[in-house]
């Protein structure tokens, strides 16, 4: 019966997306939604941006393990991330009537820096997508009993289809209904299973001293550790497609606005749910986490509660890795067809630029499957594809809208060294974290750039 009704699911899911492509018609309806989101369906989509198998899957593992410090990244920085977009760039990316993240970079660096911009947030995608892709093989695989590779491979089928279909209409409308079952399936769950354990003394009595601790120790290597925690996600996921694609969106500048602002607070709420069933698993079914700690929730929902709470608690498990993973892979995609096919081949038609971006749905899937299928961490997977797009492309995002000495040369150095210096840091596995050196390399070359370089910037849409 859980089997069914998740294929059921499923289907339901192919059938919106089926609806929604007959809204279809231009490049914009497909990438932002014809800019004609509605409040509700515009902070639902956004909600959903990353309430996917890291927050249910990745973030409760590191809470029981770690504590309070382990979730810094997640959900503490994501929330961070929707409010500082909401406060600081909502508005501004709104004004500018643009499709891509990446048309930023043309209008206010030139053509090279689009370009280059393009290149390197294509790949930053590729990561967090495998970990949804790899969290829904998972699933299936408990659910169905198929193999991991199978599952997988499903999962990544029923995803493309709608995506292709119906584009960021089918993700806003399913995400919106995916958003409600993510709400009332974990609510239901986290009540009856705090009633298991006969009440919170029950829980946090067997807890270690200092688990609800939020601030590190005060040496200087774990400040800047706990520092680069919050930064991972919380200033690194500025700068995305995905993110931007919610922004431009909606149908109005306000609402715009309005809608971050309430993910922001949906999101740092919602996502303590899952944290909080997993402190109830520990409490009533410690010997499960000798088993996968990826899967210390979804084994305890189905060896230890009733059908009916199975149905409701996968469903929103599905629910939320779907939504993540549909947008994720719709936002790469929209840059390599707006920012690098239409760079080389300007004359595209609109029609033309709407085959090549569902046409690289496919492809970008298909490397993605590839990653999902030899990888073994879902939390480890997201952090590497934040801290891409942290050290080469949040420095030039915000110089240019902040800075107004800000120019071409410097945001192409600061591209440039701030993603080289990180990697030659992963290489040689440095003390402190390698985003923090990227990042201030980053910064570093935007300086050096703004001092050699030309004081005015092309500004050629």
């Amino acid at each position: 019966m859980l089997a069914i009704s998740i294929i059921g699911y499923l289907l339901l899911n192919l059938g919106i997306g089926w609806w929604a492509s007959r809204r279809v018609t231009t490049t914009q309806d497909f990438v932002l939604a014809g800019r004609n989101l509605p409040l509700v369906l515009a902070a639902s989509a956004t909600f959903a941006t990353w309430f996917g198998s890291e927050t249910i899957m990745g973030a409760p593992t590191e809470f029981i393990e770690h504590g309070v410090l382990g979730i810094i990244e997640d959900p503490f920085g994501a929330a961070l991330c929707l409010f500082l977009v909401g406060l600081f760039f909502a508005r501004r990316f709104y004004q500018m009537n643009i499709i891509t993240f990446c048309d930023y970079f043309r209008i206010r660096f030139g053509r090279r820096a689009e370009l280059l911009s393009a290149i390197l947030i294509i790949p930053s995608y590729f990561s967090w997508i495998a970990a949804q892709l790899l969290a829904m093989g998972i699933v299936l695989k408990i659910v169905l009993g198929w193999s991991l590779t199978e599952c997988i491979l499903l999962s990544s089928f029923v995803v493309v289809l709608y995506t292709i279909w119906g584009g960021m209409w089918s993700i806003s409308i399913t995400d919106f209904i995916q958003t409600l079952l993510i709400i009332i399936g974990l609510s239901i769950v986290a009540i009856i299973l705090f009633r298991k354990t006969g009440g919170l003394t029950a829980i946090t009595e067997k807890l270690p001293d200092g688990f609800f601790r939020f601030y590190p120790e005060f040496t200087f290597k774990a400040s800047v550790e706990y520092f680069a925690a919050w930064i991972t996600i919380g200033l690194g996921s500025i700068p995305q497609q995905d993110v931007f694609q919610r922004v431009m969106s909606a149908k109005s500048a306000t609402v715009s606005v309005q809608a971050t602002l309430i993910s922001s607070f949906m999101y740092l709420s919602v996502a303590f749910i899952p944290l909080f069933i997993a402190l109830c698993g520990h409490v009533l079914y410690p010997e499960l986490e000798q088993q996968d700690s990826q899967m210390i929730i979804p084994n305890m929902v189905l060896m230890h509660t009733p059908l009916l709470l199975q149905i409701l608690f996968f469903g929103a498990l599905v629910s939320a890795i779907l939504s993540t993973t549909s947008s994720a892979i719709m936002a790469p995609a929209a840059v390599l067809g707006e920012n690098i096919v239409k760079f080389f081949k300007p004359d595209l038609t609109d029609q033309q630029l709407l085959r090549i971006i569902r046409f690289s749905i496919f492809g970008i899937t298909l490397i993605c499957i590839f990653m999902a299928t030899t990888r073994e961490s879902i939390f480890e997977l997201v952090a590497e594809s934040s801290a891409f797009s942290l050290v080469s492309l949040f420095v030039p995002l915000a110089a240019g809208v902040y800075w107004q000495r800000a120019n071409a040369l410097g945001c192409l150095i600061s591209m440039v060294v701030g993603l080289v210096v990180w990697l030659a840091c992963i290489e040689l596995e440095t003390e402190y974290p390698p985003l923090i050196y990227g990042l201030l390399a980053s910064w570093i070359g935007m300086v050096i750039g703004v001092f050699f370089g030309k004081k005015h910037t092309p500004a050629n849409p």
